[in-house]
């Protein structure tokens, strides 16, 4: 008969080896088998102790044999490793979790550390739980409080039917939110909505002030509301929150829908809502108060566009992105035009921004590998010494007017940074820098948003030359450069965005609404607006040149000040905004 064993002390792990010690059912102890501090502590840098949440145990185990496969390392068995598991963190237990004759045991209470690389490695044991499914309502925040009722009636629709059932074979869902929930910002709120702004207008026959003040308040809480499924994410109840609100209507509505569209009614009449739908204050108060929660929503769902993310969450992101405008169209069916314009161009921008920013960090993820390969880092080196930059130069700068010496220095620092195998988080911050220093001379003029833009297509132009070079020469590592400046142009259109959101004093989602598919109905609200921003950048452009003094291009901590004067007569320019001879 074998002695029960419980764990009973660890010893600090330092030199001696770390040491694990069991006491036996006669309270005499046994010396099992010691380990390399480096193992021990690789365990507590790469997972910690959390409530609600779980591990394949099959999974840790792959872990640690990787980590020893890696670090040439003579691993324990599984049984072994349990023991060390439980040492480490006590207190851990382990649950059955799966359908029968295919469960699996896992460690509860124990998950991976949100900053550590086998993130990356989970991916596909966490798919199951995230194709559009939505989320269990008992969660933390509850965010369907200001709705009650309504998953229990036929407006929750195919949400509903896609939730969770005992046995059916899918993981557990409410272990699966908290595991992706350390993805996400879930401490970011709304921010305040202004009052609407009547502009001096007479109120719509039949509307009266209280009218506006119930809607803008309904506003507020159907807003907090989709902030609030979008933390748990509950992504399928964005649509029943949007039919909601807009009292969308079936033929056979559950008595839950009913009472919800009751209470609506006696705060805001549909009628009444109908009428404000087509007055432009109101477009325009909601227009604002969107861009503001999409941009939110944003910030929440991805928080860094570098950090990696799993598949499955960024899967569940982009299908949530795809159903945007459908799901809105049909929530809005009986509402005015002028409303359903507005709403589904704020729309449009915030599924593009989601869509444009999964990108991005697939791409980053991507471009770490090759960052990380020393091997693909020598071969891009002795590729791009091959590469003809004079005459990549002649013709650039054709288009471009870039100076030969700031050219030769951007060169330079860029071999620099690759030969010095930079991080990705190194190299974005290179790229931030040549931001900085190219629309430095810029900040606080009008002229600040065009001189971006132009900065970005002659970037993007030059690049290409460098590209099409390599790509003459069959360089090897032609894959590798390809990857890298997909991923550098995506994310200097992420820093231009930004920047030029920042300048106008805007959100990045109202920059990008200005410019999606729909949004020439906005300036229908404001005939002239578009016309005077055309004429003032043509002003603007008249006499402008968007130039950077060859000796701050160095992305030293000191170049980044503020140019001391800008060379505006100088030959010697990085870009201009003039058209070139032809």
């Amino acid at each position: 008969m074998w002695a029960i064993q419980v764990p009973i002390f660890v010893c600090t792990y330092v030199d001696p080896p770390f040491c694990i010690y069991w006491l036996n059912a006669d309270c005499t102890s046994c010396f099992l088998f010691s380990l390399p501090a480096c193992q021990v502590q690789w365990l507590l840098d790469n997972y910690e102790t959390a409530e609600g949440v779980s591990l394949p145990r099959s999974t840790l185990y792959c872990h640690y044999l990787l980590h020893c496969q890696e670090q040439k390392l003579e691993p324990v068995n599984a049984a072994s490793f349990g023991k060390l598991i439980r040492s480490v963190f006590m207190g851990l237990r382990t649950r059955r979790l799966g359908t029968r004759g295919n469960s699996k045991y896992h460690y509860y209470g124990l998950r991976i550390k949100a900053g550590s690389s086998l993130l990356r490695l989970m991916e596909d044991q966490q798919h199951l739980a995230m194709r559009q499914q939505p989320f269990s309502q008992k969660q933390r925040l509850k965010p369907v409080h200001k709705v009650e009722g309504l998953t229990n009636g036929t407006a929750a629709g195919a949400g509903q039917q896609q939730q969770q059932q005992p046995g059916s074979g899918q993981v557990d869902i409410s272990t699966q939110v908290q595991q992706y929930q350390q993805f996400l910002d879930a401490s970011r709120a709304l921010p305040d909505f202004p009052d609407i702004d009547l502009q001096g207008k007479s109120l719509p026959e039949g509307i009266e002030l209280e009218h506006i003040k119930s809607f803008q308040l309904l506003y507020r809480e159907h807003c907090e509301a989709i902030l609030d499924v979008m933390v748990n994410l509950q992504f399928t109840l964005v649509e029943t929150l949007w039919k909601t609100f807009w009292r969308f209507s079936q033929n056979q509505p559950g008595d839950a829908t009913l009472a919800v569209h009751d209470e609506s009614e006696k705060r805001l009449p549909k009628s009444c809502l109908v009428v404000l739908c087509k007055y432009d204050p109101v477009l325009r108060w909601s227009r604002d108060c969107d861009n503001s929660l999409y941009q939110a929503l944003v910030e929440i769902l991805i928080p860094d566009v570098l950090r990696p993310i799993p598949s499955a969450l960024t899967q569940a992101i982009r299908n949530f992105a795809k159903s945007l405008e459908s799901w809105l169209t049909n929530a809005m069916m009986n509402i005015p035009e002028e409303m359903v314009r507005i709403k589904v161009t704020s729309a449009n921008a915030f599924a593009q921004t989601l869509r444009r920013y999964t990108s991005l960090n697939h791409l980053a993820q991507a471009a770490r590998a090759v960052l990380q390969n020393t091997a693909q880092i020598n071969q891009m080196l002795s590729d791009l010494n091959r590469v003809d930059f004079a005459n990549v130069q002649e013709q650039a700068s054709w288009v471009c007017r870039c100076e030969d010496r700031v050219v030769q220095r951007l060169e330079q620092d860029f071999k620099l940074t690759l030969q010095q195998q930079n991080s990705l988080e190194q190299w974005a911050a290179w790229l931030d820098g040549v931001v900085s220093q190219v629309l430095k001379p810029y900040q606080q003029s009008p002229a600040f948003p065009k001189a971006a833009k132009l900065f970005l297509l002659k970037w993007s132009f030059y690049s290409s030359m460098v590209i099409r070079d390599l790509t003459l020469r069959s360089a090897a590592s032609f894959g590798s450069f390809h990857l890298i400046r997909l991923l550098y142009d995506e994310y200097m259109y992420y820093l231009i965005e930004h920047r030029v959101a920042q300048a106008k004093g805007e959100t990045p989602i109202a920059v990008m609404g200005e410019f999606a598919s729909l949004g020439r109905g906005l300036h229908q609200l404001d005939p002239d607006k578009e016309e005077e921003e055309e004429e003032d950048e043509e002003s603007d452009d008249e006499g402008q040149e968007l130039s950077l003094p060859s000796d701050a291009v160095v992305l030293g901590d000191e170049s980044l000040e503020p140019p001391a004067k800008l060379a505006r007569m100088d030959q010697r320019v990085l870009f201009t905004t003039g058209s070139p001879d032809i």
